[in-house]
């Protein structure tokens, strides 16, 4: 069954350009030039991927991300056409899985769109769990639950925090973060390790005492959960 991506962008041309591109290579999409039908349409469907355009008529993109976050974690890619840094980093503190500025080649789009459903489809045979005293992380079904309730975390969260659970105990600098995180579009000159560290950090010490992600200056962040006992 082809994947399903909802497209969500104001210029005409760019949507029948898209639309054309995706489908050749083997993507259903769904366009939308309005954010308000388009926030309608995801009410009631389902989506594998959003692409969503930051300057938007009627609701800019970074509220409708987060509209769309109240409710879902389906991968957001979100284009910004004026490569501004702070349009990036505004982006994934409100939920994005990554950005893109515009103009762009269709396959570099595609490139990232296979490379964010390829995390969510890696299928391992046994389920692998990594377990701590207060949570546990579930490999197989991408899936982080504390205190029996789910995390709800995005993608990229979740890449990150499988990381620093294999990781457990030691400091990991953000080029080690970079370069281990597979798939993510990081940028080595802007605050996007940062803002995602900090978002993964607020899911996971809400409503507890532990710290679990540490910030260590100058060098990096350091994870310290207790490992569950056998």
């Amino acid at each position: 069954m082809n994947k399903k991506i909802v497209i969500i962008d104001d210029d005409i041309k760019l949507l029948s350009l898209l639309n054309e591109y995706l489908e050749k290579n083997g993507f259903k999409c769904s366009l939308f030039e309005s954010p308000t039908e388009g926030l309608k349409y995801l009410k009631n469907n389902i989506a594998d991927l959003i692409i969503l355009d930051i300057m938007l008529p009627e609701i800019d993109g970074f509220e409708v991300c987060k509209r769309i976050r109240q409710t879902r974690e389906t991968p957001i890619i979100m284009l910004t056409a004026r490569g501004d840094v702070m349009d990036k980093v505004i982006g994934l503190e409100l939920g994005a899985d990554d950005y893109l500025a515009k103009p762009f080649e269709p396959r570099e789009l595609l490139a990232r769109i296979n490379s964010i459903l390829r995390r969510l489809e890696r299928n391992i045979v046994n389920e692998e769990t990594i377990e701590f005293e207060d949570f546990e992380i579930q490999i197989n079904s991408r899936n982080a639950m504390m205190s029996g309730e789910s995390l709800e975390l995005t993608s990229t969260e979740f890449e990150l925090l499988t990381l620093f659970a294999r990781n457990n105990g030691k400091v990991l600098s953000r080029d080690f973060i970079m370069q281990n995180t597979k798939g993510i579009s990081w940028q080595s000159f802007d605050r996007s390790v940062d803002v995602m560290v900090s978002r993964l950090r607020n899911k996971l010490d809400k409503g507890n005492k532990e710290a679990y992600i540490k910030t260590v200056h100058s060098v990096g962040y350091l994870f310290t959960a207790k490992p569950k006992k056998a």
